[in-house]
């Protein structure tokens, strides 16, 4: 496979369990794997904050990127999800990561303990130069309550060349694009807002780690790629489309609504790990008929 290219639709992975124990559904895991590829998806993003990454243990984490790089097969990139609130931590899953055999990491920031911008700086380059991978930082302050300002992310970028780009889940396109005037092609930016998709794409992002591709991978990707070839008035057209969609991925804490539309078509059992829990049978109606209405 060519070199990992921070670019297009990544697909930031459920992780399917066990109806019966609550343990890894790994077949199932792989069915939707399989169906990610088949829909083109550029990457996949197992172990991230969608795959329930607090619940997981190290050892299901690590197959559970071992089984994405195998199935992949250089069909698409593995970007794993990592992060902690203890920087040893973190790089011991980037290590391990590393060695399951993925593209790429994707860093996390750390949730509750909210360090200083100096401690977050320390915290991408202490991972970062512990592996020879490719480090995308992840920027989500509504999940972790600390932001990453973009003069760190900078900083950290210049002391790490491996630090290749950002998922910007800010809910704020003003980050990106200020990012991205200062920094030019130094890094590259997905958005981590399924609904932000194209207003960022529009500032120079470049594609999307996304929520909604779990079930509908193809109609994503085709946004995207419409506005990577220019074809705006295409991409808007289909991202207004997916905008209810996304909006009903999001009308109970995730990944509760898209483990919902993913059962809904028999692919997954909807099971999450406590203290997550799934969406009420009011939230359930409004995923199904948003997924309705998108394929009438």
């Amino acid at each position: 496979m060519t070199a990992f290219t921070l670019r297009g639709t990544f697909t930031a992975l459920v992780t399917p369990f066990s109806e019966a124990d609550g343990s890894v559904d790994f077949p199932a895991y792989e069915r939707l794997l399989e169906a990610q590829i088949a829909g083109k998806i550029d990457g996949l993003v197992p172990c991230g904050t969608t795959g329930e990454s607090p619940t997981l243990s190290e050892q299901e984490k690590f197959e559970l990127v071992q089984r994405s790089v195998r199935v992949a097969a250089g069909r698409s990139f593995v970007m794993a999800g990592i992060g902690a609130n203890d920087t040893k931590k973190a790089v011991h899953q980037a290590q391990a990561a590393a060695e399951a055999g993925a593209d790429a990491v994707m860093l996390v920031m750390p949730s509750y303990s909210r360090p200083s911008q100096a401690g977050l700086a320390d915290y991408i380059e202490q991972v970062a130069s512990a592996v020879q991978l490719p480090l995308v930082v992840y920027n989500i302050p509504g999940r972790t309550a600390v932001s990453l300002e973009i003069d760190t992310l900078i900083e950290a970028a210049a002391r790490s060349s491996n630090v290749v780009g950002l998922k910007d889940a800010s809910g704020n396109v003003q980050y990106c694009q200020s990012l991205l005037a200062r920094v030019g092609g130094r890094l590259s930016v997905l958005s981590g807002d399924d609904a932000l998709t194209l207003p960022m794409m529009a500032v120079g992002a470049r594609g999307v780690v996304s929520v909604t591709s779990n079930v509908l991978p193809a109609a994503v990707g085709k946004v995207v790629q419409a506005a990577l070839d220019g074809k705006y008035d295409l991409a808007r057209a289909e991202h207004l489309r997916l905008l209810a969609v996304h909006d009903a991925m999001f009308c109970a804490p995730s990944p509760g609504p898209i483990k919902v539309a993913l059962a809904e078509r028999g692919a997954i059992s909807a099971r999450l790990r406590p203290p997550m829990d799934l969406p009420t049978p009011g939230q359930r109606a409004r995923i199904v008929a948003a997924l309705q209405i998108f394929e009438s």
